[in-house]
């Protein structure tokens, strides 16, 4: 065959790249109008936050950005209705990256435990520990909060974070990983004289940071968004979650709401979880896609 056949035979006939090309701008353009619904109530909200009450209660209310941007958010944050919304970012951030890297440190050694160590009754303790997704805090809510209590750590960080640190879903998840890891690995390591948590820190840790950054975005915004157990668990304002403070800034009876306070409270909420998800979007879809797992 000669090197010209060879090119007309690669080449593809004009059809298919006309085709190709359509169907790569349809899908564009749907991605673009999918984006545009998703993305108008958050735009909705953020016009709200900066314009007055008087002009949101009249409609119709403005598509743009007003003046009172600089106004509105900083009485969220350092005024608020109740407490001020800087505290509560700081307690809800607080309590996400506990809930997120505790889950991790246990999910990773109790994986580790249960592949690599021979001790009675191991598929056992692994079947408890998976089922216990079957009783999530809002079924045990009340024994859990006998415990907290009994331990004294009602309004305080211990107490949003520790009864939410275990997971049998990133144990289930770390186990499967590291049943894929060659065993001759294991030899390897054990043949140069490495003791079991230097096979951990040293190959095995390495090996799961796509996985570990995919758990922490899945469970930073588990966290972020805990709403019952905060509410249960604390009674002092200065410890309320900023989830627990857009519930509380709503009118009850004859009150009027502060409207462009609400919405830059509820902008303001969005924009750790979107910081953490952009910052981390290579690993975490690597996390959840490689091939190589």
């Amino acid at each position: 065959m000669t090197h010209s056949a060879a090119k007309r035979r690669k080449e593809p006939a004009p059809g298919m790249v006309e085709k190709r090309g359509l169907g790569l701008w349809f899908t564009h353009a749907i991605m673009i109008f999918g984006v545009l619904i998703v993305f108008f109530p958050i735009w909705l909200a953020f016009v709200a936050s900066t314009i007055t009450q008087p002009e949101i209660v009249s409609p119709p209310m403005p598509l743009w950005p007003g003046d009172q941007f600089f106004t509105n958010y900083k009485k969220a944050l350092f005024s608020g209705v109740n407490v001020p919304v800087a505290t509560m970012l700081f307690n809800s951030l607080v309590m996400a990256i506990g809930i997120a890297f505790g889950k991790i440190v246990i999910s990773l050694l109790s994986a580790f435990a249960i592949v690599y160590f021979k001790f009675p009754g191991k598929m056992i303790f692994f079947w408890l520990i998976f089922l216990t997704l079957m009783l999530p805090v809002e079924v045990r809510i009340v024994p859990t909060y006998q415990v907290v209590a009994g331990f004294g750590m009602l309004n305080s960080y211990g107490g949003l974070i520790l009864p939410l640190i275990a997971s049998a879903t990133a144990t289930f998840l770390f186990r499967q990983f590291f049943m894929t890891v060659p065993d001759e690995l294991a030899e390897a390591a054990r043949v140069d004289g490495a003791r079991p948590m230097r096979f951990f820190w040293d190959i095995l840790f390495p090996m799961s940071r796509t996985n570990i950054a995919a758990l922490f975005v899945i469970l930073f915004i588990y966290g972020w968004n805990q709403y019952l157990w905060p509410l249960l668990i604390t009674t002092d304002p200065e410890m309320n979650t900023i989830v627990m403070g857009i519930k509380q800034m709503f009118p009850s009876g004859d009150d009027v709401a502060d409207w462009p306070v609400i919405m830059a409270t509820s902008i303001l909420a969005m924009i750790p979880p979107v910081i953490v998800v952009v910052s981390m979007q290579k690993l975490f879809i690597r996390g959840l896609v490689d091939s190589e797992k």
